[in-house]
């Protein structure tokens, strides 16, 4: 069995005061891959032993980020999509295993008014082709905070956000495309009716005491994985973020 575990931590400094190594530890994952760390390298020195570290930074200065830890060490690894306009943000880490690639990628945020709409759609053609490439090699993984509500069951109002960042038609349309394409929403695919399980909680209007939420973070897998598929979590008892983290489990 393997297990992976993604987590937007709003910044890992902060999250690291909030408990994350403990968590970290607790979870105990084969592969733990991190959005939005919101650092610059030299910033922090994490200690995780039995692990490799791998780390993307934006160079815009406490901003965006990833990384990836893995107890196995990869192949390969590799930073952005190879797109240089695209590839300043640090949103991406593909690192190659024997038998698939798995992926930590923090999607843009379309912005209120949908004011960067059309990078979003840029990035969103861009990562599917990317993943598809991928695909050919061998079966692909990705997870991480997509910036986007597929369908209603996916927040707790969606009839007052449709329209707004996250859950407007071209995002949920992009994501639907990615899906078409040849991927698995792991989550949906082990409980496709479940209601109330959400993966972000706004500060603001006691949003997590009330869960109400929204699911944006995910684990998407290529078909080629579904028979090795074991379980899909939402660990919304873990706090330190506005964000919990989400698993997958797969086996060997």
């Amino acid at each position: 069995m393997k297990k992976f575990v993604s987590w937007n931590v709003n910044g890992i400094r902060a999250c690291v005061g909030k408990g994350f190594e403990e968590v970290f530890k607790t979870l105990n994952a084969d592969v733990f891959c991190l959005q939005e760390t919101k650092l610059q390298e030299g910033q922090i020195d994490l200690k995780l032993d039995g692990y490799y570290q791998f780390w993307n930074y934006a160079e815009k200065k406490g901003y965006s980020g990833t990384a990836l830890f893995t107890k196995e060490k990869p192949l390969s690894v590799t930073y952005g999509i190879g797109i240089d306009e695209l590839d300043t943000e640090g949103r991406v880490i593909t690192a190659e295993f024997n038998d698939y690639y798995i992926i930590t990628v923090y999607t843009p945020n379309a912005q209120p008014e949908l004011a960067r709409l059309d990078f979003r759609m840029k990035w969103e053609d861009a990562f599917n082709s990317f993943l598809n490439d991928l695909r050919k090699k061998k079966p692909v993984i990705a997870c991480g905070d997509m910036n986007v509500a597929h369908n209603e069951i996916d927040l707790k109002n969606p009839k007052p956000n449709v329209g707004k960042p996250g859950f407007s038609n071209e995002e949920r349309e992009k994501f639907t495309a990615l899906l078409n394409s040849g991927f698995i929403d792991t989550f949906r695919y082990f409980y496709p009716d479940k209601t109330g399980a959400y993966s972000w909680w706004s500060y603001r209007f006691h949003a997590r005491e009330n869960n109400a939420g929204w699911r944006i973070d995910y684990f998407i897998a290529s078909k080629e994985l579904e028979n090795r598929l074991e379980n899909a979590r939402i660990h919304s008892e873990i706090y330190g973020s506005d964000h919990c983290p989400v698993e997958l489990t797969i086996k060997d």
